[in-house]
């Protein structure tokens, strides 16, 4: 699934699940402790909420990731799209294969590091792409 995917499943989701609880924009801005705004781009796909506003949205609505996240088509294995963009290079790129794995549980900007690390590391070799 790409991040523009996550997002529209996510704004989906969303939607629905605002609908059956009754609830507005004006709730779940409240909720996540976010502007009305926000919100509404969370709900078109324009944007893609962070992991503590995501945490909210379920704690409130005492749901699993999965019932937030998913497209209906398959579980999802990264629930941030940042972080599944980052870990769909580490599985295209054949050098950087051995690390996919071993990074679902990171956070984005511990992916990008390890990443900057490796391309530095190649660089220093004479590898560089």
């Amino acid at each position: 699934m790409t991040v523009e995917e996550m997002k529209l499943a996510f704004a989906r989701n969303l939607k629905t699940l605002m609908e059956s609880h009754e609830c507005n924009q004006e709730d779940i801005a409240h909720i996540c402790g976010v502007s009305q705004q926000t919100v509404s781009d969370w709900l078109t796909g324009k944007k893609y909420p962070r992991m503590d506003k995501v945490q909210a949205i379920l704690d409130y609505f005492n749901i699993p990731m999965t019932s937030l996240v998913n497209d209906g088509k398959a579980p999802a294995y990264y629930i941030d799209p940042e972080t599944a963009a980052l870990a769909q290079e580490l599985k295209n790129r054949p050098e950087f294969r051995v690390m996919f794995d071993s990074t679902k549980d990171l956070d984005p900007e511990s992916i990008k590091k390890i990443v900057d690390f490796i391309k530095y590391q190649r660089h220093l070799e004479g590898l560089d792409d």
